[in-house]
């Protein structure tokens, strides 16, 4: 394991993707590269990749990568992108041959909620869908103040229950969880309680209409304070 200030930082690498090692492995790279300085944790990492347990899973991974995108004869020059995620998780659930589809979703997209709920069933899977707020339990169980509620004033405001999320699937016994909007920590929550494989459709940012990277590829511009220390 290379030493605390050898941390990998890729992505601060000074090599442009066409000629880093991990795509060329007589590239070019950086002292700390995790590629040629974690040799032992690699070796690890594949064996637990093409283990029993997670080979078809990474496979169909990768294999889905691939199916989403166009011009693939014409090299990595001419691909193209020609499917939105949606698209994705359906096929990848199939590749794998789930039945059984869970959604944990915040309350706040209940609306989307609702069309993905729609879109999954219109394609042959039982959905079981669960929402943030789900258990209706007082934000006062965890210690929330009043004034630290959304509404100060309200008498009981119900928390964000993703461990309750995560249980009621798990009870359903799904065979694919799918997040929807959950905020940052809630989704922590639920990731660690789920049992079923997760993964993500779209992640909470209510400023920005739930594209959080509108600031980071505003970074130079309008979001040009995140240069500076948040105070």
């Amino acid at each position: 394991m290379p030493a605390a200030f050898d941390h990998p930082t890729c992505a601060l690498c000074p090599y442009d993707w066409s000629v880093r090692f991990c795509r060329n492995a007589k590239g070019k790279a950086p002292a700390n590269c995790p590629s040629l300085r974690m040799s032992e944790e690699s070796g690890k990492a594949l064996s637990a990749t093409i283990s029993p347990q997670n080979l078809e899973f990474a496979y169909n991974a990768s294999a889905q990568e691939s199916e989403c995108y166009g011009g693939r004869d014409g090299g990595y020059a001419s691909v193209r992108p020609v499917k939105p995620r949606i698209v994705e998780i359906v096929e990848f659930a199939r590749r794998m041959g789930y039945r059984r589809l869970g959604l944990a979703f915040c309350i706040g997209l209940r609306k989307e909620g609702a069309v993905v709920h729609e879109i999954f069933t219109t394609n042959g899977f039982e959905t079981v869908s669960v929402s943030c707020k789900a258990g209706a339990v007082s934000k006062s169980e965890i210690g929330i103040k009043p004034c630290e509620q959304v509404d100060p004033g309200a008498v009981h405001e119900s928390m964000c229950n993703p461990v309750f999320q995560a249980e009621a699937l798990n009870a359903s016994r799904t065979d694919f969880n799918v997040l929807l909007g959950l905020c940052v920590g809630h989704d922590s929550l639920f990731i660690k309680y789920a049992e079923a494989p997760c993964t993500v459709l779209a992640v909470k940012d209510r400023l920005l209409g739930h594209n959080p990277l509108a600031a980071v590829q505003q970074y130079d511009g309008y979001y040009r304070y995140l240069k500076r220390p948040l105070e």
